[in-house]
Parts: structure tokens; sequence; C-alpha cells
């Protein structure tokens, strides 16, 4: 048995601390929970003394094999699908009654990736310190987001950390699925824009300035068409200048990278997205499930609406329809709701915000937010294969 000190607060948020012998912290846990409180932090209790704490030369251990894993160039990042099959996975064990410190050392030893393996190794330690899982995660947030640390900490204060991981694989999965799509129905259309512009640029230097001589013998001195002269010119232009051409496009796309950089550039190019006339309603659409899923994921977890419209702001991946949601959470503050800010915004349908309308009347807010993101996934994913079949 091992003492844990906890620090927990009742129903009426009066804060309360004591002592409580358990086997680990997962059993703390539901204890404290059991006894009506909300535990707000859970430690170890180590009562023997002139002896050095064990975890903290392994935390030295966990961070200099961190170090050792980071690639030189990438920052020693962990790919979207790794820290999918993480979450799934822990999920799956702790929902089968392993503890959580038992649940990571298993997942620790069969990981692959040695980025994931010792940042899971780092996650460990700092469970074994008496931290809680939000706790650890928070000190790395750059393999962990907002989203990520907040679902985590509402599901251990309501006493269902696997649910809220399993609601975080679902999100990451159905993200990864979606992006995939779109990604697969622009390769086409780019890869033939860059074939192309090779051919055409082929054509112009090599191919056109030979039908120069040959329309030459055939007119036998008379001039040619204006608009084959313009083509010719054209051609001689771009042969005599060839350097100077590829620096003009490498100077025009460098200064576009640049530009949308910049607040005022990012929202243009966002605007321009959305205004396309074949892509702009896609890029919608996507734009619109990821606002519904990521604050319908959050919400049904336990986030609080203004903290969950917060993290949906910074994860939209859009800053027009990140400037809407910042309005929609101005007025959730002052007390009105989601739906008008919505339809009044431009951006999103009278569809969507009448479905959010009926969510909120009805108290049934995070299945109504489910069900657009779901209805938005199919409509891409039907543009998408009918933009693969007409190219």
């Amino acid at each position: 048995m091992s003492g844990y000190s906890y620090v927990a607060v009742d129903a009426a948020g009066r804060e309360t601390r004591g002592l409580i012998d358990v086997q680990d912290q997962g059993e703390a846990l539901r204890r404290i929970k059991e006894m009506g409180f909300f535990p707000t932090k859970v430690l170890a209790k180590h009562q023997t003394k002139g002896r050095e704490t064990p975890t903290v030369p392994s935390r030295r251990r966990v961070k200099r094999s961190v170090k050792a894993t980071t690639i030189p160039g990438l920052g020693g990042k962990v790919r979207q699908g790794t820290l999918t099959i993480f979450t799934r996975q822990l999920a799956t064990l702790i929902q089968a009654g392993m503890p959580l410190l038992r649940s990571l050392r298993t997942l620790q030893e069969q990981e692959a990736n040695p980025v994931m393996r010792a940042v899971i190794a780092d996650l460990a330690v700092s469970i074994e310190g008496g931290s809680s899982l939000a706790e650890a995660l928070a000190q790395r947030p750059k393999v962990f987001n907002r989203l990520y640390l907040n679902m985590v900490k509402a599901g251990e204060i309501g006493g269902a950390l696997e649910v809220a991981l399993n609601r975080l694989a679902e999100f990451m999965e159905k993200a990864r699925k979606i992006k995939g799509k779109i990604k697969s129905a622009l390769f086409y259309p780019c890869a033939v824009l860059v074939v192309a512009t090779a051919i055409l640029i082929l054509l112009t230097v090599y191919v056109v300035p030979k039908f120069k001589l040959v329309f030459a013998d055939l007119m036998e001195g008379k001039s040619l068409p204006a608009f084959t002269l313009f083509v010719l010119g054209i051609s001689e232009g771009i042969k005599n200048h060839l350097l100077m051409c590829g620096a003009l496009a490498a100077g025009f796309l460098v200064s576009w990278a640049i530009c949308i950089r910049t607040k005022f550039g990012r929202w243009v190019f966002d605007r321009l997205k959305l205004a396309l006339p074949i892509l702009g309603p896609v890029f919608r659409k996507v734009a619109i499930s990821r606002f519904a899923r990521t604050l319908g994921t959050l919400v049904s977890s336990g986030v609080p609406i203004l903290q969950a419209l917060t993290i949906v702001k910074e994860t939209a991946g859009n800053v027009v329809v990140g400037n809407v949601i910042s309005n929609v959470h101005e007025k959730v503050k002052q007390g009105d709701a989601i739906a008008p800010t919505l339809k009044a915004s431009g951006i999103f349908p009278a569809m969507i915000s009448g479905m959010v309308d009926v969510g909120e009347q009805t108290g049934a807010l995070p299945e109504m937010l489910m069900k657009i993101a779901d209805n938005c996934d199919e409509d891409v994913d039907n543009a998408a294969n009918a933009m693969t079949s007409l190219l």
C-alpha cells in the first residue's frame, strides 16, 4: 500500500485535503470520487527519510533519452498517426481495468517509434512522481495540444478517462481520414498542373522558336498574323531571359509564403479559399466539420463551453472561421446563444445554424454537433469523389 496526499473540492466548491492509502494513483482517484469529491491534485506521499526519491534520476534519464532521439531538422515531432494509435491503445488498456502507470509501461515496451517511446517513458515517470495524466501531458505541449490536454483533464475530473481517450482517438481518426481525402482529391489536379507547366515551358523555349523558321519560309516575306507574332514574342522573351523568369517565379512564391504568414495575408488567403468557385464549398464544409466535431467532442467530455470555444478557435485551421468563433465566444460570455451568431456570420449555412439552435433548445448540443460534422464529412467525401471523376 502507498500513501497519497490529495487536494479536492466538493459539490459546493469547498477545498479539502487528506491522505489515503491505496495501491496506485488510479485507485486513489476512484476512492476520492467515491467520497463525493472532485480531485484536483493527487501526489505520492514519500515517508522514507534520508533517501533520495527514485523518480528524480529516472526523470533525468528520460530527458536525455528524448534529447538523443530528436531528429535533426524535424525537432523530434510525433506523427499524428502515431499519437492516434497511442491514444486508442491507452484507452483500451484502461477500459480493460489496467492501471494507468502499468498501461504506459506496456505501451512503452511495444512502441516502435523511438521519439514516442521516450515521450511515453517520460509520462510514466511523471505519473510515478504523483502527477496526474493531464499534468504530465501539459509538460509536453509540442506533442499534446490544448484539445488533447483539456479532454484528458475533463476525463480525469469526471472519472471517465477511458471515455475521453476513446473520443479523442475517434476525433483524430476522423480528422485524419477527411484530411487524407482532401489531399487525394487535390493531388491529381496539382500533378496535372505541374506537368502542364513543364510541358508549356518546354514548348515555349524549344518547340515554338523552330516554327518561326518554318513560318518564315511559308509566308515568303509576308507578315505573320498579330497573334502569332505575339506568341513568338513571348517565346523569344522567355528563351532569352530564362534565368530572370525563373528568379521572378521563385520571388513570387517566396513573397506569397511570407505574405500568408502575416495576419492580414492569412486572412486574405483563407477568405479566398472559401470564395473559390469549385473548391470553396469543399473548404467551407471542412472548416464547419472541424468546428462542429471539435466543439462537440469537448462539450460531451465535460469541458466548459467558453473554454471549449477558445480551444476550437485555436484549432479552427482558418482565420475567417476563427474570427466567427471568437464572436461566438463573446456572445456566449454575454449570455447569448450560439446559433444566431453563426447565422449572422455568412460563413455557416442557415441549415447548420438551425441544427445548432435545435441542439441548444433540446439540450442535445454535442449530439447535434456530431451529426453536423458527419453530414459535412459525407458532403466532402462526395465532392472529392466527384472532382476526381470529373478530372
